[in-house]
């Protein structure tokens, strides 16, 4: 998916509230505050100094006039902070069916209310198979070269969303959990079970009960983030 508009490079002052950063701008030296579309905890992705690039936009109805979209590592790499992206981007793909082990499926829905009062990010569906159910979640923590890892803090809604999924397979379904490691660094991928023991074990639960468990990697550049090739998954 391309930026709709062209990225202007940045230095973090802080981030704060979550969704808040001040920043500084390269071109001007002015500080401005942008909005972070990342409720978690970007571990490692959230240090003063560090060199972000920021999407403007002129849009009357939003309150801020930036919001940050990447981590600039400095050599090339760089990794997406914008939580929303990782859906719009599967749903495209999803219905271009660009994605070998679910590109039997004819029709994607999103937000599809399932379990406990919860909704899967994607219901597929073909005549003649089994329902898919496909819950996304984006991966930005790498704490070793090479390595993308999730959670990056502790998540109860994930451990919840993980059993519900395991239920689903119970049920005949195919229950998919699709991560997208929105870093260009990583060639790998695990669990954080030391920052989420409970994560950790109710994927290896999920999985015992029959989840699939799928990983792509991105390629990312001020540009444009597009998705890139699977990764290994480490157990």
């Amino acid at each position: 998916m391309r930026f709709q508009t062209q990225l202007v490079p940045a230095r973090l002052v802080r981030r704060y509230k979550r969704f808040l950063a001040d920043c500084v701008l390269e071109d001007s030296g002015r500080e401005v505050t942008a909005h972070c579309a990342n409720p978690g905890s970007m571990l490692g992705l959230a240090e003063p100094g560090m060199r972000i690039w920021l999407e403007p936009n002129d849009d009357p109805r939003r309150k801020l006039d930036y919001g940050w979209r990447l981590v600039d590592h400095g050599n090339g790499h760089f990794t997406g902070v914008d939580t929303s992206l990782p859906n719009r981007a599967l749903r495209a793909a999803l219905l271009a069916r660009e994605i070998p082990q679910l590109s039997c499926y004819g029709n994607v829905r999103p937000e599809v209310k399932y379990g406990n009062g919860s909704r899967i990010d994607f219901l597929l569906s073909e005549t003649g198979m089994p329902d898919a159910y496909v819950e996304v979640k984006s991966a930005t923590l790498s704490r070793q070269p090479g390595l993308a890892e999730f959670p990056d803090s502790v998540t109860a809604r994930g451990a919840r969303h993980l059993n519900e999924l395991a239920e689903v397979s119970a049920r005949g379904h195919r229950a998919v959990l699709l991560y997208l490691v929105q870093r260009s660094d990583c060639t790998r991928f695990s669990m954080a079970g030391d920052i989420d023991p409970t994560y950790a074990a109710a994927w290896a639960d999920a999985r015992a009960a029959g989840l699939e468990t799928l990983v792509i990697g991105t390629d990312i550049s001020p540009e444009a983030v597009r998705l890139g090739a699977p990764l290994a998954l480490l157990d």
